[in-house]
């Protein structure tokens, strides 16, 4: 998977279109991750004592990475990531400025 948690990303469809969060969270045997305010959900919560009331919280959900794109720190553009060799080791590189991510 070529995003990891802690990047910056842009939304490409959805909802949330155009949006920028940050990745909390990478599942890459579902092939989803789980963004920073990105994809809410309501959650209902029951009462955990008697005298206390339910209440109905917002949660992130995860949703699919093909979804989003990278946003480069170097060029703050949107871009697909590319991998490049050198020696033993794998950096990743922006497609469009081939900065090393």
């Amino acid at each position: 998977m070529k995003i990891k948690k802690g990047d910056n990303i842009v939304v490409i469809s959805g909802k949330d279109r155009s949006k920028k969060a940050k990745v909390l969270a990478v599942f890459p045997k579902m092939n989803k991750i789980l963004a920073e305010g990105l994809n809410l959900r309501k959650k209902h919560l029951k009462p955990k004592r008697a005298e206390e009331k339910g209440e109905i919280v917002t949660v992130p959900s995860p949703f699919d990475v093909s979804n989003v794109k990278l946003v480069c720190p170097k060029c703050s553009q949107a871009t697909r990531v590319g991998y490049k060799l050198v020696g033993e080791k794998k950096f990743r590189i922006c497609k469009k400025c081939q900065a090393e991510i």
